[in-house]
């Protein structure tokens, strides 16, 4: 052995503890320079012995490398900012928060893309889930709760999370149909019978009848079921004046205002309050798959409800779950996933799947589908209708 080997050695056996830790998350890392100060602190004889097999290498090197120029090695940065990586381990946990009424869709998506990733990737992904009204889930998300992927009802809540620096901007682009995974419409439930005869949205603002609709501050189903409202005068030739005449008259019809869909839907179905409920068409068809009897109406002049999905992407990168939460995002819009989302009621996003027979018949054809585009886009929905001192505020106060 060498000269400059055996110094080599010494030196690595020497400050093993310091390079190792670089790798290491940051409290490890802390612990290895402070051993090694006090190492300097405690050892003359250590710092002496450091000091001249660091000169005396650094001679030996420069020799042997014949001079050369222009190449540097930068591998501590990259170490330094490591994160775990979750495709070295032989289980990944991934935090999935959507909206409340996704939940049997993931329910029964959820094992199929665990299992396909177990065959492709031999690695066991283990699911936290979280339901909620999205609004909420929104602002959970925004304080603290550690999701790496969300599923919310409408592209506003994701872009709030955007603008709190947890999600890069374009995260729309990143996959299929401007990120939207999931789509649904509004429909009018009602009591068996129909006792109060509703036909279509007007019918919501007749004297006596009693609506029960979540509430559009926290839930973001709500505020679809607010623009469907609204978009039906505006879609028939009505102005604006006419529309907040409308929606104003129907929201004096309700009593209530539950924090979510879920919610508004136990108390319309197991506290038996109200004659009608609005909700989502998919809520609906699930009701009946298992075994309910719901009677509703979709009406013909309605909203197309769009649900985004989005990887969030501080959290992934800092738990190291960016592979694994692409790889169920990707799987969302695969034909395996979006018939499961077809199952269980929603319409699908794939435009070859929706023009299918299972799909023509199982879903009523709709004369006009507005959009959130229709209506300025939800920066600009939020500030009219939902933010504070809004459109929905100032109805409130007419009650």
């Amino acid at each position: 052995m060498s000269l400059w080997q055996r110094l080599l050695k010494r030196l690595q056996a020497m400050s093993y503890d310091k390079l190792l830790a670089y790798g290491n998350a940051k409290g490890e890392r802390i612990y290895a320079f402070n051993r090694m100060y006090r190492f300097k602190l405690n050892s003359l004889k250590g710092f002496v012995s450091l000091f001249l097999v660091g000169t005396v290498l650094s001679v030996a090197l420069a020799a042997c490398s014949g001079g050369e120029t222009g190449s540097t090695s930068s591998s501590e940065t990259p170490a330094a900012n490591a994160t775990p990586v979750a495709a070295s381990k032989d289980n990944v946990e991934l935090t999935l928060v959507s909206f409340a009424v996704t939940k049997a869709a993931h329910e029964a998506i959820i094992p199929k893309f665990v299992e396909q990733w177990k065959k492709d990737r031999n690695q066991t992904v283990v699911f936290k889930q979280s339901y909620g009204g999205s609004g909420s889930q929104t602002r959970a998300v925004i304080d603290g709760l550690e999701a790496d992927v969300v599923h919310l009802a409408l592209a506003g809540d994701t872009t709030k999370i955007e603008k709190a620096g947890l999600i890069q901007p374009g995260w729309e682009k990143e996959v299929p149909n401007n990120g939207i995974v999931s789509k649904s419409v509004a429909a009018i439930v009602t009591r068996s019978g129909n006792p109060k005869g509703i036909k279509n949205w007007q019918d919501l603002a007749k004297d006596g009848v009693k609506l029960i609709t979540a509430n559009p501050k926290t839930s973001g189903g709500a505020k679809w079921n607010f623009l469907a409202l609204w978009d039906s005068v505006i879609k028939t030739g009505g102005d604006e004046a006419k529309a907040t005449e409308f929606v104003t008259k129907v929201y004096k019809n309700v009593p209530i205002l539950p924090k979510d869909a879920r919610e508004a839907t136990d108390t319309f179905a197991k506290q038996g309050q109200g004659d009608v409920l609005i909700n989502y068409e998919n809520e609906v068809l699930l009701a009946q798959q298992k075994g309910e009897k719901v009677e509703y109406v979709v009406p013909d002049v309605n909203i197309s409800i769009d649900n985004p999905i989005a990887v969030v992407d501080k959290n992934v990168d800092k738990h190291g779950t960016r592979e694994v939460a692409e790889g169920f995002v990707k799987y969302l819009y695969s034909p395996e996933a979006q018939q499961e989302f077809v199952k269980l009621g929603f319409r699908p996003v794939d435009e070859a799947l929706a023009q299918t027979k299972e799909v023509t018949d199982k879903f009523p054809k709709l004369k006009t589908l507005g959009t959130v585009a229709d209506l300025g886009g939800w920066e600009a929905i939020d500030q009219k209708f939902f933010a504070d001192g809004g459109v929905f505020d100032k109805i409130q106060g007419k009650k």
